[in-house]
């Protein structure tokens, strides 16, 4: 059901655009107004699901590791699977989230023997999640034309990269193929498995969707239904400052690809999706390891009158001498 209902709810918002703008005509909604309200709800989650990680106390000193911690001089430890310094930290999220090391590790759990646990790799996994993290990331970094003018010279750099097989695919950029691909084996490995499509929520089936959605979309305006890219930066420059003028004659595709684009970054912030952050707020990951060295000060801890043993021993000092119970001091 949470498949059927996924793809249901993705049918029905490329009908919104395809309705409204292809019937109805409502270009300055779809195409200005949707896009501004989609951009604020973005900022305001974003900021507010940020700032309320940040504010969140921790109590206790819990980094992941599984390295040799740093004690005697003599025991080497290991400066990156247990950090007690901040580059250490730094180095061990850049690998997390650069490289996607947490998928590549242990993720598999059978039983080949009686009583016995094996944990396996899941190179799959760890390939797929990659392969569709940098491909997005080199589609933003190409989409940057659209928004800055002049256009930087990295973003260049960039398209000629995703560009270098065009000899043998002219209409193909690496990035598109790549994305598709990907977000395929990561939608249909929660269809097929069925431990996975146990736990797997509608937000995993809708998150992984409406990025195939946004991605066919965008593959098609490339493909199939080419659209003038000289008049949407045009239509794009006057929305960033402010004064909107949608262009003219670039088909009803590219609303339905713009809404798409819209749905995603307004649901980012309250979705699963939002591990952009989170990675970087994780206190498993971004605290150092150095508990041996440094006391960990729980922030909940409210400052109490305390009562101390001896003053409790002055007060009932009397009490306790004729009871016969040890004092420390006459």
């Amino acid at each position: 059901m949470n498949i059927l209902l996924s793809i249901l709810v993705i049918v029905l918002l490329i009908l919104i655009p395809s309705i409204g703008v292809g019937g109805l005509n409502l270009t300055s909604l779809f195409g200005i107004a949707i896009p501004y309200a989609a951009f604020a709800i973005f900022i305001l989650g974003f900021v507010y699901r940020v700032l309320k990680w940040a504010s969140a106390p921790v109590p206790f000193h819990i980094p992941t590791v599984c390295g040799q911690q740093k004690s005697l001089p003599w025991i080497k430890a290991s400066s990156i699977e247990s950090p007690t310094t901040t580059a250490g930290v730094i180095g061990r999220l850049a690998l997390d989230i650069l490289l996607f090391r947490p998928l590549f590790w242990n993720e598999r759990v059978g039983v080949e023997k009686a009583h016995q646990l094996i944990y396996k790799r899941n190179l799959y996994l760890w390939l797929g999640g990659l392969a569709f993290h940098w491909s997005l990331l080199v589609i933003l970094i190409r989409h940057l034309r659209f928004f800055a003018e002049p256009v930087p010279s990295f973003v260049f750099v960039v398209q000629w990269l995703d560009e270098i097989l065009q000899n043998l695919l002219p209409v193909l950029y690496i990035s598109d193929i790549v994305i598709l691909v990907s977000l395929g084996y990561l939608f249909f490995r929660r269809v097929i498995y069925p431990q996975i499509r146990y736990i797997s929520l509608f937000s995993d089936y809708f998150a992984l969707s409406l990025l195939l959605g946004v991605a066919t979309t965008g593959v098609l305006m490339r493909l199939v239904y080419r659209v003038d890219l000289v008049a949407v930066k045009g239509g794009v420059m006057k929305t960033m400052s402010f004064t909107p003028a949608l262009p003219d004659g670039i088909g009803l595709l590219f609303y339905i690809h713009l809404f798409l684009v819209c749905v995603l970054i307004a649901y980012f912030p309250f979705s699963k999706l939002m591990h952009l952050a989170g990675a970087f707020l994780s206190p498993t990951r971004n605290l150092k390891n150095n508990s041996r060295r440094e006391r960990h000060i729980n922030p909940w801890n409210a400052p109490v009158k305390v009562h101390t043993y001896e003053e409790y021993e002055n007060e009932f000092r009397n009490a306790m001498k004729e009871a016969g119970l040890p004092l420390e001091k006459e």
